[in-house]
This record gives structure tokens, C-alpha cells and sequence, in this order.
């Protein structure tokens, strides 16, 4: 059912958030199509585990957790439990499916290639996410899944299964969504509860055992982050010039983390997440004064896609990077180079989002 009690916010769509959303996933295909290229600039790619810093590689999953956090007040008010529930594990399976293609996999003893593996997987997840209307092909494609999971092996002896690891990206988008809608939910939208879970979320990683568990609060309390800022704006008392308020806060509270832990994604550190929190919310609040309040709509006709279908773009690369592996194919070196390998990413994230504008309009898309 679904909780009445819950703060009352606009029902139109809000602009800013889609601009923020698509923007995210345009820098996200600029950045994953730079992976493996050299004689880029230094703050382009991922840093190390051991250096103390983030690039605009780092930024870029903490913006979708973000994002997920703008989502939740409005989301929640029109959504069952139930719907969080499913959605949060439709995430989580498909993060484990595409982290058990990165490693320990064992080809022989599965009998089929790994990308071949994971091509057949990605038909099944369309079956069961992008055909809503027809029941007999969502449990097709269900059961598709389930003899995938069946036929993976891994170790060198071909005796293991399918490992949770770090549960990949959309694994921790998932977990991440799941646990800061049910203390959005517990504490009925109170700003008070929210930002004491964000506490809390921290002083998990400062007294836990930076294990996988405070990687999940970490990343968690940066889709609280998304929740507070969106009820900054549009809630009961909206005050949005509260947003700027916000990412001082944010940054203030990062830098003074930052004197005892190193800011890092791979760690999942605080500083990195609350730097990052803030980053989206100034962000956010320049979109809100350009786009809500001056009215400059237009270009954002341009990310509009990506925002409209968040996760067949964020798909769409993957499978085609997963299908060149199963043929044998590259892409030419001289396109991982220097400055000809920018343009092309820049070329490359234009057209897998005018791919997508042509799939909405045909209506292809996964809806968890």
C-alpha cells in the first residue's frame, strides 16, 4: 500500500532532475569510452586505489547514486513497497550478473564463451524488463536467467558459482536505493531523519570494518544526500537557496573527514562521497536557477534520452563492448590516442544517445 504521510511534492516532472540525470550518463559514456586510451589527460581516468584524489571518472557513479536520491521523495509517493522492493532487486540482479563477467569465470567448464554468456543474459533481461505487457515472455526470459545462473562456473577448477564480489555497479545502485528508501519510509520523509541516517552512515565506515557493508553505507549516504537535497526544494517548507546551504556543508564536512581519511572510490571513502554529494548538489542548484527559475529549457533536449531511459543507455555500450569481444573486433588505435581519442568519445556518447531517442520512440525500454 502506499504511505500517505509521506511529504507532498510536485507531480510534473521536474526538469532540473532530468537535465542532472542525462547530463550524468552523457559523461559517463565520455569516460567509459576513454577507458583503456592514453596520452589523455590525467583527471580523466580512474585514480589508483592508492592515491589520494578523485578524477571525473570517480565523480560519475557517486552521480548516479545521487540522482537515485532525487528520485526517491517522488517516487515513493506514488510507489508501493512492494515496487521498491522489485526494483531494488531487478538492480541488484542484473549488477551480479555483469560483475561475474569481469573475472574468475571458467569458459571450459561452462561450455559457452563468457561474452556469449553474458549476450544471452542481456536478451533475457529485455525479456523480463523491457516486455511488461506480455507475461509468457517475461517468464521466458525469467527462466532464462535462471538456467544462465545455472550453467556459470568458476575457479581455476570449474567447481564455484557466481560470486557477490562488490555486486557491481547496478548491484550497488540497488542496495544502496533499497535501504535509503525504507529509512525514507521509516521516518515518513523528515529531513531530521534523513540527515542523521547520513551520519550514521559515516560513522559506519569510521568505527566499522571498511568491509562491503561500509562500502554500502558509504554509497548510501550519498543517495540520502539526493533525498535531502530534492526536499530542500520541493517539500513541505521548500526553501531552494537551502541548496547552496547544503553543498557548503557538504564540503565542509568532507574537508574536515579528509583530514583523517584519503578521498577514493575504490575505498568508498567518506570525503569522497560527501565531496561528491556536494559537487551534484551545486550542480543541482545551478540547473534549478538556469532551467526552473530563468527558464533556459532547450538544450536540454539533448540529454533528455539518456534522462527518459536511464538504464538501456547505460546498457547499450556494455552490450555493444560485450558483442565486439564475442567477434574478435576493436576499435582502430589510433582512436584511443590523445586528442582524436576525446573527439571520438565525445562522438561516440552523441550517438548512443540519439540510439536511445530512437528506441524511446519505439518504445524500447527496461523498466525495473
Amino acid at each position: 500500500m502506499l504511505i500517505k504521510t509521506l511529504p507532498d511534492l510536485p507531480r510534473q516532472r521536474i526538469i532540473a532532475i532530468d537535465a542532472l540525470r542525462g547530463l550524468t550518463f552523457f559523461v559517463m559514456l565520455f569516460v567509459n569510452c576513454l577507458s583503456g586510451a592514453n596520452g589523455i589527460p590525467y583527471g580523466i581516468h580512474h585514480m589508483a586505489a592508492s592515491v589520494d584524489g578523485m578524477s571525473l571518472a570517480d565523480i560519475v557513479f557517486p552521480a548516479f547514486l545521487f540522482v537515485v536520491g532525487t528520485s526517491i521523495p517522488f517516487g515513493l509517493s506514488r510507489q508501493t513497497l512492494w515496487q521498491v522492493v522489485t526494483r531494488a532487486f531487478g538492480l541488484i540482479v542484473i549488477g551480479l550478473f555483469m560483475v561475474n563477467t569481469e573475472e574468475s569465470y571458467n569458459e571450459a567448464a561452462m561450455g559457452i564463451s563468457i561474452q556469449l554468456w553474458a549476450l544471452c543474459f542481456y536478451a533475457a533481461a529485455l525479456l523480463v524488463w523491457g516486455t511488461r505487457s506480455n507475461r509468457w515472455l517475461r517468464w521466458c526470459g525469467a527462466a532464462a536467467i535462471v538456467v544462465l545462473a545455472l550453467m556459470y562456473r568458476s575457479g581455476p577448477d570449474g567447481q564455484g558459482w557466481m560470486q557477490t564480489s562488490w555486486w557491481g555497479i547496478l548491484g550497488c545502485i540497488g542496495w544502496a536505493y533499497l535501504v535509503a528508501s525504507l529509512i525514507y519510509l521509516a521516518g515518513r520523509g523528515r529531513l531530521l531523519v534523513l540527515v542523521l541516517s547520513i551520519v550514521a552512515c559515516v560513522l559506519w565506515y569510521v568505527l566499522g570494518d571498511r568491509d562491503v557493508i561500509a562500502m554500502h553505507a558509504t554509497h548510501t549516504s550519498i543517495v540520502l544526500c539526493g533525498a535531502v537535497c530534492v526536499l530542500l526544494f520541493f517539500g513541505r517548507t521548500a526553501r531552494p537557496a537551502a541548496g547552496i546551504a547544503l553543498t557548503l556543508v557538504l564540503v565542509l564536512s568532507a574537508w574536515l573527514l579528509h583530514h583523517f581519511y584519503p578521498v577514493s572510490k575504490i575505498g568508498a571513502t567518506p570525503p569522497w562521497a560527501l565531496y561528491c554529494a556536494a559537487l551534484c548538489s551545486g550542480l543541482f542548484v545551478l540547473l534549478y536557477w538556469l532551467i526552473e527559475i530563468r527558464k533556459v529549457t532547450r538544450w536540454t533536449a539533448l540529454v533528455q534520452p539518456a534522462a527518459a531511459n536511464p538504464l538501456v543507455t547505460y546498457l547499450l555500450p556494455v552490450v555493444l563492448a560485450t558483442l565486439m569481444g564475442y567477434l574478435h573486433l576493436h576499435w582502430w588505435p589510433v582512436l584511443m590516442h590523445g586528442g582524436v581519442a576525446i573527439a571520438f568519445a565525445l562522438l561516440f556518447s552523441a550517438v548512443v544517445v540519439a540510439v536511445v531517442a530512437v528506441l524511446n520512440t519505439c518504445n524500447v525500454k527496461l523498466k525495473l
